[in-house]
């Protein structure tokens, strides 16, 4: 009897869940792939396409969603974006992958309206509660920027895969785009970097879920940037865009090479997360990080004998980063008051 109930005992015992992150080559937007490769897929991509007057915002300036007139008063935003876990809690993964999709609608100006789910998961590895523990993460997530999520599409994949397709609406007098920037123009960004190594050291053990670290990495990966709509209508805002993937250099360089002009960074102003310049000085370091800087690196200057860390830090890649926002100075107080309000 004792053995048998050994036997059952071993038998019933739960096996230990999965870590999300195990399952993935790469977590959040850290999986993009770099912009060096990605330009040399689209120039030799030779496909025309017809390109309708009424598109207003398409790929020429790689701006954070497309933008469709509908009429005088409307233009419809589309945008989409998902990736692998960047954590292991299935429900915040959901969070943090629908708070990214959402913000490209905001960084264009607009005000989301619907969103669709893209679904992939390995379903021989993933049970059933956990996927819907992520799905449910993104609904809470729309909930909170009150759009639906009214349909999407999934499939069995290798690698665990979630995200939304997005559709918000402005009008087309109030587009930012991030090609519009002007000289003398302020910088504001309006999130911290190091998410990107924070990540990397959640990954490594360095930092654990306990730890106040892991506190301020989901504070800052789940809160929608919603001050886009409000700053689409204030005088004096040229250019937005969104921190992500690329880095605070590369999405900075996007909004230089779409005005024609030189953005300087004031790295001593730039804020960052508590403890990441730390992490990354021990080596907490994505490889998105070198692969940007490899991109993009011979079109930025940076001081000579600079920090390791800080360079790992200016191309750290941002998973739902903040809005980087051109403005003219006198434009500046009121849009640092609107980020305040919007928390």
């Amino acid at each position: 009897d004792d053995k048998k109930r050994k036997i059952e005992d071993s038998t019933c015992t739960n096996p230990a869940p999965v870590k999300l992150t195990s399952l993935s080559h790469g977590g959040g937007c850290g999986c993009k792939i770099a912009p060096a490769m990605l330009s040399e897929i689209l120039r030799n991509s030779s496909t025309t396409m017809p390109i309708p007057k009424e598109l207003l915002v398409g790929l020429e300036t790689s701006d954070d969603a497309a933008v469709y007139q509908i009429n005088d008063e409307q233009a419809l935003i589309a945008t989409t974006d998902f990736f692998m876990p960047i954590v292991d809690d299935p429900f915040q993964f959901g969070r943090i992958a629908a708070t990214n999709a959402i913000s490209d609608v905001f960084a264009m100006g607009g005000r989301p309206i619907m969103a669709l789910a893209i679904v992939g998961m390995p379903i021989k590895i993933l049970d059933a509660e956990t996927i819907g523990k992520i799905l449910d993460g993104g609904k809470s997530v729309c909930a909170s920027a009150g759009i639906p999520i009214a349909g999407g599409h999934s499939i069995d994949s290798v690698e665990p895969i979630y995200g939304l397709v997005v559709m918000g609406l402005v009008h087309p007098k109030q587009i930012r785009r991030n090609m519009d920037a002007q000289v003398g123009d302020a910088l504001i960004l309006g999130k911290a970097l190091g998410v990107g190594v924070l990540a990397a050291a959640l990954k490594s053990g360095r930092v654990t879920t306990e730890d106040e670290g892991y506190s301020s990495f989901l504070a800052t990966t789940t809160q929608l940037n919603t001050p886009g709509v409000d700053l689409a209508s204030m005088s004096g805002v040229h250019a937005l865009t969104d921190v992500t993937g690329f880095g605070l250099a590369g999405h900075a360089l996007e909004m230089a090479r779409g005005s024609g002009h030189t953005l300087v960074v004031d790295w001593a102003k730039v804020p960052l997360l508590p403890g990441v310049r730390e992490l990354a000085r021990a080596g907490a370091i994505t490889g998105a990080s070198g692969r940007n800087w490899g991109s993009y690196g011979a079109e930025a200057r940076v001081p000579e004998a600079w920090a390791a860390e800080d360079q790992a830090l200016l191309t750290d890649p941002q998973t739902s980063g903040g809005l980087l926002v051109s403005c003219a100075p006198a434009a500046a107080p009121h849009v640092l008051d609107l980020f305040r309000r919007h928390g």
